[in-house]
């Protein structure tokens, strides 16, 4: 199934989401949804990954056209990725169906 949109979930620690956008802005991304978060993880997956987890969360949520995803998360990435403060990691998920981004056609249809 193609989709034309794919939406960017990146979790970062708590005043990094500015950060977030602007990095998604500059590969291309128009806006985004920003909801706070709180995360749980056990001692161990610190230990492992050699980070601190710390609680208060930021989620952004970025619908970008498929074609320009790979960029998209790259430079989230080099922006705010777990090598730096902000220990962002990002992810997407292929959107099936989308309403709001274009104009529907007189069956009812988005263009």
């Amino acid at each position: 199934m193609d989709t034309k949109y794919e939406a960017i979930f990146c979790v970062v620690n708590t005043g990094f989401s500015d950060e977030v956008m602007f990095a998604a802005r500059k590969a291309g991304a128009g806006g985004g949804t920003i909801i706070k978060g709180r995360g749980t993880a056990p001692l161990e997956a610190e230990e492992t990954f050699k980070i601190t987890i710390q609680p208060e969360k930021e989620i952004v949520i970025i619908l970008v056209p498929q074609d320009i995803k790979d960029n998209v998360l790259r430079s989230i990435y080099d922006t705010a990725g777990l090598a730096n403060e902000a220990q962002g990691i990002a992810f997407s998920l292929p959107i099936e169906r989308a309403i709001g981004l274009g104009e529907f056609n007189t069956e009812g249809k988005e263009a």
